[in-house]
């Protein structure tokens, strides 16, 4: 049996997973209580379908208790049954405008909190929840259709056995991916921002390749990260880690951490199955 518990932040698209989910053929529940997760699995499980997949989905309106309980409840469910946790985020300031667009009342807003209060409130009560996701992804730059293909690449199209390895590049003028496992901070590296003939292109265009490539420290940082990458990708690997995201930031997400992201993934691609590039800065 698989089992796919989805969760996030009210507005970052969880209702637009599970109905991917549904339309991939998986049971789908949205709203499940968390002490209901025993039951369901063992109901489940006496159809004598073993190869049944379920998708559910837990948010915030769950008891906080309940919510506590999160990463025990999971750790007690049969070991037959396969768990996956995914939980979706975005940046605040994403989240209040989706609200504003769609005029919907967020479900910890009343008269006496206000939306940004609201949203800032659970986060802290999902905080379990996130914590013990497999995979987090960061919504804030993704339309539903954009959403929708991740979760296919990511989750649907991974392997059963193995690690899905994703490399993010982005600008610090726009803030950390939140779905980042990994940081590293490309700032030091000489930028082709300052030369007019390279200001316009992207890390993935051969000019900027050939100007990367020639400087010293740039070969250094690649095989700085890439040799502690090789050496503690298989103690994820080891520790039942599904997902990995690296971000690699740059001042603007165009120049340097693009070059760097596709260069690691092509480093990586003969090392893993499941090896992912998006650039947050070009395709938003």
């Amino acid at each position: 049996m698989q089992l796919v518990i989805i969760s996030g932040r009210s507005g970052s698209g969880k209702s637009s997973a599970l109905h991917l989910f549904e339309d991939e053929g998986f049971y789908a529940i949205d709203n499940l209580p968390v002490s209901l997760l025993p039951q369901l699995v063992e109901t489940l499980r006496d159809d004598q379908n073993a190869n049944r997949k379920v998708a559910v989905c837990v948010d915030a309106r769950n008891a906080t208790k309940d919510i506590s309980r999160f990463s025990a409840l999971i750790q007690a469910l049969p070991p037959e049954v396969k768990t996956e946790v995914l939980y979706l985020d975005a940046d605040d300031h994403t989240l209040i405008k989706r609200f504003s667009e769609t005029r919907r009342r967020h479900p910890l807003s009343d008269e006496h909190t206000a939306l940004p209060e609201a949203i800032a409130q659970e986060k802290r009560w999902l905080e379990p929840i996130a914590m013990a996701a497999g995979l987090k992804l960061d919504t804030s730059t993704m339309n539903v259709h954009e959403l929708r293909s991740t979760l296919r690449a990511r989750v649907l199209g991974r392997s059963a056995a193995g690690l899905s390895l994703m490399f993010i590049s982005f600008g610090y003028k726009r803030g950390v991916p939140v779905d980042s496992d990994l940081v590293f901070d490309l700032r030091v590296l000489p930028n082709p921002h300052w030369d007019p003939l390279l200001r316009s292109l992207t890390g993935r265009d051969g000019q900027v390749v050939a100007f990367l490539d020639e400087k010293t420290e740039v070969n250094e940082m690649f095989n700085d990260i890439f040799n502690l990458l090789k050496k503690w990708l298989p103690k994820f690997l080891a520790g039942n880690r599904s997902y990995l995201t690296v971000s690699l930031g740059c001042t603007g997400g165009q120049h340097r951490s693009v070059y760097m992201a596709e260069r690691l993934a092509k480093a990586f691609s003969s090392k893993f199955k499941d090896v992912q590039v998006r650039h947050r800065e070009l395709d938003s």
